[in-house]
């Protein structure tokens, strides 16, 4: 087999739309339910404080790291009372946005956005302000900000972190394996896709009670993340289905979950965050951001460990923005905020508290950002090993106005057969008529 480097639910089928009038119409169906929640979250909550500062609310989800900057933020801005709305997933948090951007009410005075689902917020016409200005130019690397331009060439996302994969691996797992445990050595072992999926074929037989990897979503996000144009070409053609790269992941993906590489669950649920503790996997697609995260779900389990090592290279998954709705009273205080988050100097301080990796440019030089090793990957130098993984990415995928959807639907069709709902052959013809749907 072979991956090129370049180039659950059974229900609803269609994955969650963007389209504006259906949007609408989903809002207006559901007005009467929506009145009470959206007098309770509107927009930026309380106009003014009790004690008459301006409350300024950011929606966020997974981790940012923001918590210690927003107490900063409020030091610095006395007049500013700062109430950060966290979720726990991306998913969550966007259908949470789109139900109150449908309804005209509701979002909070800055909303983030995973970089996955910037593409359909760009669509979004007026929707957000323009977050243009002189004092930000030249902040962030060239391709973050194309990915928060709109095609009237309106920055309507200012850009917090990229998402540099290393691979993450349980040391104890694989010295009981017989596995090396060195991160060099072990580099070796996922030099490209063929050398780590016959590596986790070697340790499956040899620990039969735990999984290769995590979840076949995530390891298909990564493999997704390194071709060139997987769902749609550069004029926004729809080309899923009928590009071979896409379904040589797919069968790749489905065919390791078969010979006992991948768990069966869905990445982000509770057994998927279970897993973590009970020896379930030994290894997973690392981006920066998923440090935090793995460590907050295996507290107090020791052998993580990460290798300054890529399957074919490099990749990037996630990394998110900042926007400003058009809807927010505060618009202008909030753009401020957005500005301040997203400066160099305090994205150090958030991969300093959950190893968001900076797409500023002057952040990405920062020697406490280098220097910096995380004691709960047994000492690793986080910040030159992901340093060293952004350097390694040669392409970003193309990601037009429907490849959040698509993907939901992509990733859907694999989850039904690592849970048994449907054979491979099934789940790509299901995933077929889904991209149909979509358009």
């Amino acid at each position: 087999m072979h991956i090129s480097p370049f180039g659950p639910r059974q229900e609803p089928r269609l994955p969650f739309t963007t389209s504006t009038t259906r949007r609408r119409r989903l809002a207006l169906a559901a007005a009467g339910a929506l009145v009470l929640s959206l007098g309770l979250a509107a927009c930026g909550g309380d106009d003014e404080a009790e004690d008459g500062k301006t409350t300024l609310t950011v929606a966020t989800f997974n981790e940012f790291g923001y918590e210690g900057l927003i107490e900063e933020y409020m030091e610095l801005n006395p007049d500013i009372k700062v109430v950060q709305k966290k979720l726990g997933t991306w998913e969550e948090h966007r259908d949470n946005l789109y139900t109150k951007l449908a309804a005209g009410s509701g979002l909070s005075d800055i909303e983030a956005i995973e970089g996955d689902g910037m593409p359909a917020i760009l669509e979004e016409k007026g929707a957000f302000i323009d977050l243009s200005d002189e004092s930000v130019e030249g902040r962030w690397l060239d391709w973050k900000v194309k990915a928060g331009t709109n095609a009237d060439g309106e920055l309507i996302g200012y850009g917090t972190d990229i998402g540099p994969e290393g691979i993450c691996y349980r040391a104890d797992l694989f010295k009981k394996a017989g596995l090396p445990t060195d991160r060099e050595e072990v580099a070796a072992l996922f030099a490209d896709w063929d050398t780590y999926f016959e590596t986790g074929q070697d340790f499956v037989e040899k620990m039969p009670d735990t999984a290769w990897y995590d979840s076949s979503k995530g390891t298909s996000q990564a493999m997704i993340n390194q071709l060139a144009y997987p769902f749609e070409d550069e004029d926004n053609n729809v080309v899923a289905t009928s590009n071979p790269e896409v379904r040589e992941v797919f069968d790749t993906v489905t065919s390791m979950q078969a010979a006992g590489l991948a768990t069966n669950l869905d990445q982000w649920s509770p057994d998927w965050i279970a897993a973590f503790q009970n020896d379930g996997f030994a290894t997973m697609a690392c981006p920066g951001w998923m440090l935090g995260i793995i460590e907050g779900n295996a507290a107090g389990v020791k052998g993580w460990d990460i290798a300054d090592a890529f399957p074919g290279g490099g990749g990037n998954w996630g990394g998110s923005f900042l926007t400003v709705p058009a809807m927010g009273e505060h618009q202008e205080e909030a753009k401020k905020l957005a500005e301040w988050l997203t400066a160099p100097e305090q994205q150090i301080k958030a991969f300093d508290a959950k190893f968001t990796f900076p797409s500023q440019v002057d952040a990405q030089k920062d020697p406490v950002l280098l220097e910096a090793t995380q004691p709960f990957f047994n000492d690793a130098p986080v910040g030159q090993i992901l340093s060293n993984r952004a350097a390694a990415v040669e392409l970003q995928p193309y990601k037009g106005p429907k490849y959040a959807d698509i993907i939901t639907a992509f990733q859907a069709a694999i989850l039904r057969v690592d849970q048994g709902q449907e054979s491979p052959d099934e789940a790509w013809e299901s995933f077929t008529a889904d991209v149909e749907r979509i358009g």
